[in-house]
């Protein structure tokens, strides 16, 4: 179903797409910013609640530094000293984020433009190209996003590109989930696992320094299921870096294939979200610096009142060699499936 949403400040009518599932779950989109705006999760009662933080409307989108439910790329998460080079030729990129690149750029983004829609079987996919030199990157580049929700309550992101020169693409979705509603405070009772006993070392700024350190014996561990909020608080020099969890996990025993790697449980709803990907890294982030955001219905979201798992490359990979080669071009199509589906 198609309705419109809104109008951007240029005129062009912003359509929101529902998707549904027989058992009761749904999902709507709009063709601004390839944006998740809602997702309507069952209980086991079959209760139905949205369990997305967003913003209420398209102004607040625009203001919204937060990234609510963005399509976020080229390049997702972080690159040092925003530029980096390939084949020899040096790419610089806006420097967002103190010294460096912060998901490519904040003020004018995928998640700020406008994407053409085509509707599918309970499916949408929106696309959008970037000339040669967008964003200071190499590259005429086609990209597409395909949302759809089948009846098993799975909302399933497929991401494809292409570029006529070798060029950096690592796209993630930036939803944040609370399974007890988006309007419901704290995400900290949550129970968290993720497959994934390592993680990238940070420095300042949340740059990788490259390592790949265990999260055994750390608050970092979430082999086993626990509260998200147990260890938030720990004295723990990573996590003092970025005010709790916003680190990049790296899956167990990949191998490109798509596979479970995180799932996420409210005990008092019963809500349950698993988290499949075919992509080796999956970012923990807690909301640490959401602040008073405007959010659906009349909320106001405050920090940890959400969490992402953006599914990914590992941030900084044009850096480090033994990081997943995130340099794609003519030679090489980027295509990845995510696929978070509701218990």
């Amino acid at each position: 179903m198609k309705e419109q949403y809104g109008v951007t400040k240029d005129g062009q009518v912003i359509s929101a797409y529902t998707l549904n599932g027989s058992r009761g779950m749904k999902a709507i989109v709009l063709d601004y910013g390839a944006i998740l705006d809602k997702v309507y999760a069952p209980d086991a009662a079959g209760n139905l609640v949205d369990v997305t933080l967003s913003s209420p409307d398209y102004a607040s989108y625009v203001a919204d530094t937060n990234f609510f439910g963005s399509t976020v790329g080229p390049s997702a998460n972080r690159i040092a000293g925003a530029s980096y080079e390939i084949d020899g030729v040096t790419f610089n990129l806006a420097k967002n984020d103190g010294e460096n690149n912060l998901h490519t750029n904040i003020p004018d983004g995928l998640n700020r433009r406008m994407w053409k829609a085509t509707e599918g079987d309970n499916s949408v996919t929106f696309s959008i190209s970037l000339p040669d030199g967008e964003y200071g990157m190499a590259g005429n580049r086609k990209i597409s996003v395909t949302y759809s929700v089948n009846n098993d309550n799975e909302l399933k992101i497929e991401y494809k590109a292409t570029s006529d020169k070798k060029t950096v693409f690592n796209m993630t979705n930036h939803s944040y989930f609370n399974l007890a509603g988006h309007n419901s405070g704290s995400v900290l009772d949550h129970e968290l696992t993720i497959n994934a006993s390592n993680y990238t070392k940070i420095v300042a700024g949340a740059i990788p320094t490259g390592e790949i350190v265990s999260v055994k014996g750390t608050e970092l561990d979430f082999t086993s299921a626990k509260a998200v909020g147990k260890d938030i608080e720990a004295d723990n020099e990573q996590m003092k870096l970025v005010n709790g969890y916003d680190f990049n996990y790296v899956v167990d025993n990949f191998d490109g294939t798509l596979r479970e790697i995180a799932t996420l449980k409210d005990p008092k709803s019963g809500r349950v979200m698993k988290v499949l990907t075919d992509l080796p890294g999956v970012q923990l982030y807690t909301a640490n610096w959401v602040e008073h955001a405007p959010g659906k219905e009349g909320a106001t979201y405050e920090a940890r009142y959400g969490l992402c798992l953006e599914t990914q490359d590992y941030p900084d990979s044009i850096h480090h060699d033994n990081f997943p080669d995130v340099v794609y071009g003519p030679d090489r199509d980027y295509h990845t499936v995510t696929i978070y589906r509701f218990e």
